[in-house]
C-alpha cells in the first residue's frame, strides 16, 4: 500500500467499527472507532508526535481508533505487497505501550467479538477487568472472518510470537 491509497476501510473492519463500543469504569471496552483511516498527514503527525521522531512518517500505519487516552490502534504495514486486511493490528498507546494484538483483520475482529479493544489486548492495567464477549461483534466475525475463529488467547498468543521484537522496532525510532 501507499500513503495515497483509498482511506476507506475493508467491509469486516467497516462493519466492526459501525458497532457502538460501550465503556463504563472498569468494565467494558475503552475503543473509539474512526469512520475511515486517519489520512496520511495525520497519521504522520501521529506517530512523529507519538515517537518525538520528526523525520519520520506515518506510511507504515493505517490508524482505525484509539482509546479514550489517546492511544491508537492501527494496521501495521509491514508485509510488503499483502493488502491491509492481512496486516498485523498494533496498538501503540499514550504512556508509551506498545503491542501487536493481531496477526490481520480476521483475527482482530475474533478479538473484539471476545470483548477485548485494542488497547485491553496490549495492555494489563486492570487486572479486575474481565472481557464480556459481543453478540454483535461475533455475527460480524461469523460473516467477515469464519476462517479464524479462535480464543482471544490464540489470537494474542500468535500475534506475540510472529512480532516478538515489535516493541524494540518502535522504540528504536525515538531519540
Amino acid at each position: 500500500m501507499t500513503p495515497t491509497e483509498d482511506r476507506r476501510f475493508p467491509p469486516g473492519l467497516a462493519a466492526a467499527m459501525a458497532v457502538r463500543f460501550e465503556h463504563a469504569e472498569g468494565s467494558g471496552v475503552d475503543f473509539e472507532p474512526f469512520a475511515a483511516f486517519l489520512s496520511a498527514d495525520e497519521t504522520t503527525d501521529w506517530f512523529r508526535s507519538w515517537t518525538r521522531n520528526a523525520e519520520l512518517t506515518g506510511d507504515a500505519f493505517r490508524a482505525f481508533g484509539r482509546d479514550g487516552t489517546g492511544g491508537y490502534a492501527a494496521f501495521w504495514l509491514v508485509r510488503p505487497g499483502r493488502p491491509v486486511v492481512e496486516q498485523p493490528v498494533v496498538f501503540l498507546g499514550s504512556e508509551g505501550e506498545t503491542g501487536v494484538v493481531a496477526r490481520d483483520l480476521g483475527a482482530l475482529l475474533w478479538l473484539l467479538a471476545a470483548g477485548y479493544g485494542p488497547w485491553e489486548a496490549a495492555t494489563s492495567y486492570e487486572p479486575d477487568w474481565v472481557p464480556r464477549p459481543h453478540p454483535e461483534l461475533t455475527a460480524i466475525a461469523e460473516r467477515h472472518a469464519p476462517d479464524h475463529r479462535a480464543e482471544a488467547s490464540a489470537v494474542l498468543e500468535a500475534a506475540a510470537g510472529e512480532f516478538p521484537d515489535f516493541d524494540d522496532h518502535i522504540m528504536g525510532l525515538c531519540p
